[in-house]
């Protein structure tokens, strides 16, 4: 994305120079915490539900691993009793090749249920990702006005990522953690509740300390996942605009900005992540202080014969197995809260309004003339600051209508208006007669084409550049349009011709092949209304001309609205319409608006001082 001022005065929120300019250390974060833990989780689930087979699947491998696990310190008691105080060497080597037995199989059941369950983590994420941007390329451009696209990808990669680790590795160990821990306090009642009940004592303790710790740990992984996204907004601002970096020698300033963003990411880690560790050295105590207690009760109940060695060895073994699953309890919450506070900011995505749909009635545009009408029309970006005022124009079919006017007049406003990239606030634009809030917005934009000042191209071959305007065109077609655009000679003299694949933002081009490309993209999609916004202002003069040729080819026959600064440019418009601050003050052709001597005459004498008129 490039940062650009748009010719309304309403800055663009694209941020290239934003980030060079000044650092973003201060700036207040965009995306709140986690307010709703227990719906994200719900929400995450649904995505599981498709899968219901396989998580019974999961479920029921968990539940035999789970029980397998409870098998073995079981079986170790028996031998203890049955056979190595009594010395019986026969019976050992059973028992052992059933302990043997019991802990193959449950190796075996945690394998496949882990199988099962990361091929159904990685479907439900792939849905995840699709969702999300599928509901990015339905938002209004007002929502990428007001969130940088470093951000935005912070939420297709890292958020997804931390619901990945979750959902993947952790689900399965969260089910089975909670079944051991069950399963090994109901054994120990089984054995002897004198015991069981002690041993129950450090339970709540341990709750405690981990409800205490998580709180912390919770919030501080929030922080964490915040600060990526900022983070990553300025590694993408300041690559995308290394030009900008290097022409301005700004190169300190974007380290000192990553400087202090990664700082932030600094911090927040180490709040985080310090208070994940600590649960680990907690519970070993604690899991440490269990083990003490069992072993000095258990010894006294032994000398009083009312245990036996083989139940002590039984429950110190469990009470190892349940400090276990608690502490997995505790790594896997920091996990699980990293994931929901990423859930949450996608939910957020995906809770956003789609750009304002269809009208139920809304009519086909099938075939176009070209019509365009402005009645009364206002508009703000924001509603207390109007940029467009009470605006009334009219263009027939085939004019061509030049929008000139000092920056911030609000020329390229009205280019967004017509095709609705933003919704008006009062009055209406028709087109042949039509409001085109009651037009499908695909057949409107189907009949509209954009030649930008900015010209996008996409990392790939040039003959696919051009097909973006219709995906339905053929090769022929394709080049048809190049020759028409005055793009074909250029095209034929790069290494692989029409299928030279272009590098990023299409750098090994200049900015005249560019746009040349772009009016052949325009061409290919043969619109019905033409809009071009500053076509020709960043080329030199030779290449205007050259990108003049071209354009007057694509205007024939056709409706258009030419901005240009060049007055230069639109000498045969058939009607100049002058706008300043929101507002039509002058209009009429170019010879009619130099005679009235008014604002266009000394926009233009400003331009072409000491020159004949």
């Amino acid at each position: 994305m490039t940062a650009q001022s748009s010719s309304d005065g309403t800055s663009r929120d694209t941020g290239n120079v934003r980030a060079v300019m000044q650092p973003r250390a201060g700036r207040p974060a965009r995306f709140e915490k986690a307010r709703n833990p227990r719906n994200a989780a719900l929400r995450l689930v649904n995505y599981l539900s498709p899968f219901r087979g396989g998580m019974i699947f999961v479920l029921i491998s968990v539940v035999i691993y789970t029980l397998l696990g409870l098998a073995g310190p079981y079986l170790m008691g028996r031998a203890i009793d049955q056979f190595i105080v009594t010395k019986q060497a026969a019976g050992l080597a059973r028992i052992a090749v059933l302990m043997l037995a019991v802990y193959l199989l449950t190796n075996l059941f945690t394998a496949l249920g882990n199988w099962v369950m990361a091929g159904i983590s990685q479907r439900a994420l792939k849905q995840v990702r699709k969702d999300l941007f599928g509901r990015l390329q339905t938002l209004p451009l007002a929502f990428f006005d007001r969130n940088p696209a470093g951000e935005l990808m912070s939420r297709l990669t890292n958020d997804i990522d931390a619901i990945n680790q979750a959902v993947s590795q952790n689900v399965t160990s969260l089910v089975a953690s909670v079944l051991t821990m069950v399963g090994i306090v109901v054994a120990m009642f089984v054995l002897d509740r004198w015991l069981a009940l002690t041993s129950l004592l450090v339970v709540p303790i341990m709750l405690w300390f981990t409800q205490f710790v998580a709180s912390y740990t919770r919030k501080g992984f929030q922080v964490l996942q915040r600060d990526l996204g900022g983070l990553n907004g300025v590694m993408e601002e300041s690559l995308s605009g290394q030009k900008v970096v290097r022409a301005f020698r700004r190169n300190d300033t974007v380290v000192e900005a990553f400087r202090q963003r990664n700082q932030e990411v600094y911090t927040a880690g180490i709040y985080a992540n310090t208070y994940a560790l600590l649960l680990m050295p907690l519970t070993n105590v604690l899991g440490n202080f269990f083990v003490i207690v069992l072993a000095g009760l258990g010894g006294y109940l032994a000398l009083q014969g009312l245990v036996t060695v083989g139940v002590i060895a039984t429950f110190i073994n469990y009470g190892q197995n349940f400090i276990q699953p608690l502490r997995q309890l505790s790594n896997l919450y920091n996990t699980i809260q990293a994931a929901l506070a990423g859930a949450e900011r996608i939910f957020e995505i995906l809770d956003t309004p789609p750009e304002v749909q269809d009208a139920p009635d809304a009519q086909s545009l099938v075939a176009l003339q070209g019509n365009v009408l402005f009645e009364h029309v206002r508009f703000g970006y924001r509603p207390q600051t109007p940029v467009i005022k009470d605006m009334s124009l009219a263009a027939d079919c085939g004019q061509i209508i030049a929008l000139v006017g000092p920056t911030g007049a609000g020329k390229t406003t009205i280019i967004n208006l017509l095709t609705r990239f933003y919704e008006i606030n009062g009055g209406s634009i028709s087109v042949d007669g039509i409001d085109i809030r009651d037009i499908k917005k695909a057949d409107l934009r189907r009949k509209l084409g954009l030649v930008l000042q900015d010209t996008y191209l996409f990392s790939d071959s040039v003959m696919e550049n051009i097909r973006f305007g219709r995906l339905d065109a053929g090769d022929d077609e394709v080049v048809q349009a190049a020759r028409m655009a005055d793009a074909d000679h250029f095209i034929r003299q790069l290494s692989q011709g029409y299928q030279t694949v272009l590098s990023e933002r299409a750098s090994n081009l200049s900015q005249g092949q560019r746009q040349l490309l772009s009016i052949a993209r325009a061409i290919l999609a043969d619109p019905g209304i033409l809009i071009l916004d500053e076509a020709t202002s960043s080329v030199d003069t030779r290449t205007e001309a050259h990108i003049q040729k071209a354009l007057l080819r694509l205007m024939r026959g056709r409706t258009s609205f030419v901005i240009a600064h060049r007055l230069s440019t639109i000498r045969d418009a058939d009607r100049v319409i002058v706008i300043n601050d929101g507002e039509i003050i002058e209009q009429g052709s170019h010879q009619e608006l130099l005679d009235k001597r008014g604002f266009y005459h000394h926009l233009y004498i400003s331009q072409f001082k000491g020159q004949q008129i």
